[in-house]
């Protein structure tokens, strides 16, 4: 399946940047389903791909509330959270309606960057199928 994300460059552009510019050579990481925000799927940005500051991002386009088709960027530094203390770069996608930045331990605001604007029934329908079935191998990167 495949779908095409418009980037919000003009309420995102530094996290837009930096993305892009990550997303230089296309990635396939394995996706999961969260467990408390509802329909997003969430990966991780590989070793590779880490070519810019995450901790330079300033916030940008913030909710908790995100609408069917956008895409975040969070990243949680090493011994943020007590319970999880990796250091974490997602990309997550929220599929369907519902979705919400809550995790563990509550509220998380994140930055919008996108939304798929093209293909999201079919893209949604395999996220659905990662919920049930498990972890998915995904590929994102730039259109050519």
């Amino acid at each position: 399946m495949k779908g095409i994300i418009s980037l919000y460059w003009d309420v995102a552009p530094e996290t837009c940047k930096a993305l892009w510019g990550a997303l230089e050579k296309p990635i396939r990481w394995p996706a999961s389903h969260a467990m408390f925000s509802g329909p997003e799927i969430m990966m991780g940005l590989p070793e590779e791909a880490r070519n810019f500051d995450p901790k330079a991002l300033p916030p940008e386009n913030q909710t908790i509330q995100p609408e069917v088709g956008e895409l975040l960027w969070f990243y949680q530094p090493k011994n943020f959270f007590k319970i999880d203390p990796s250091e974490f770069w997602e990309i997550g996608m929220f599929y369907g309606v519902g979705g919400r930045t809550f995790g563990p331990t509550g509220w998380i605001p994140c930055t919008y960057f996108g939304r798929m604007t093209e293909g999201l029934e079919a893209v949604a329908e395999q996220c659905r199928l990662i919920r049930r079935e498990g972890v998915k191998t995904v590929e994102i990167g730039r259109l050519a």
